[in-house]
């Protein structure tokens, strides 16, 4: 766990305004996944709730053309100020996943989407709860992702998403399976329960999401490729 701790410390950018996802264990997992991308230079990334930048300012470090898009404002200025202050040419727009790139197609698309499945029913989430409650089976977004990110990829485009072991894995390859990508799950990490899972585990232990033996989360990275 130390090496993921020291990982996510040396993600964490110079500023995180409040509200903001700051980069965490499944950051990290994700950033391990894009080191491991062959991506020539010149590449066109984008990074789909980008939060503080941290991922998409990874990718632009190796050369690649770099956008970065999220909901939230917040997240929209922090990300800025920070390619800003890095000196990295990074675009970032606001805008629900993958309205502001329409029309657009990339070499990689980096993805770490709200996942945790949240006791809400189909009410959407406010505030800092935007970043992770996904709906009661933590598909919300993933679904979306699923069903909308092919149509952006190039032909040896990779889509590389991560998530928790809680919202199913197996249903994310599937669909990108179904949409004629080469999906398997690549890296796996198993975490302690941060304090949102910690406050919610009764309730995932009642709907099965959860065994009465767990006490850590799984993380994965799903990595698919649209053949050429």
């Amino acid at each position: 766990m130390s090496g993921y701790l020291a990982e996510v410390r040396s993600l964490n950018p110079p500023l995180v305004l409040p509200g903001v996802y700051r980069p965490q264990e499944d950051t990290a997992l994700l950033a391990g996944a894009l080191s491991e991308e062959p991506l020539p230079p010149g590449a066109d990334v984008l990074d789909v709730g980008t939060g503080t930048g941290a991922l998409a300012l990874q990718a632009a470090r190796r050369g690649s053309r770099v956008t970065a898009v999220d909901v939230s404002w917040r997240a929209v200025c922090t990300a800025r100020a920070n390619a800003w202050l890095a000196g990295a040419p990074v675009r970032v727009r606001r805008g629900n996943l993958f309205t502001p790139v329409r029309g657009q197609s990339f070499d990689l698309i980096l993805t770490n989407p709200p996942y945790v499945p949240a006791p809400t029913g189909a009410r959407p989430p406010r505030g800092r709860a935007r970043a992770w409650d996904a709906g009661q089976d933590g598909r919300f977004v993933l679904d979306r992702v699923c069903r909308e990110a092919p149509a952006l990829l190039r032909p040896g485009g990779v889509l590389l998403i991560v998530h928790s072991e809680l919202s199913d894995s197996g249903q994310t390859v599937g669909h990108l399976r179904a949409a004629g990508l080469k999906a398997a799950v690549t890296r796996r990490h198993r975490i302690s329960f941060g304090p949102v899972l910690r406050t919610r585990q009764h309730w995932l232990r009642e709907r099965g999401l959860l065994s009465a033996a767990d006490k850590k989360e799984e993380l994965v990275v799903v990595r698919a490729e649209l053949p050429l």
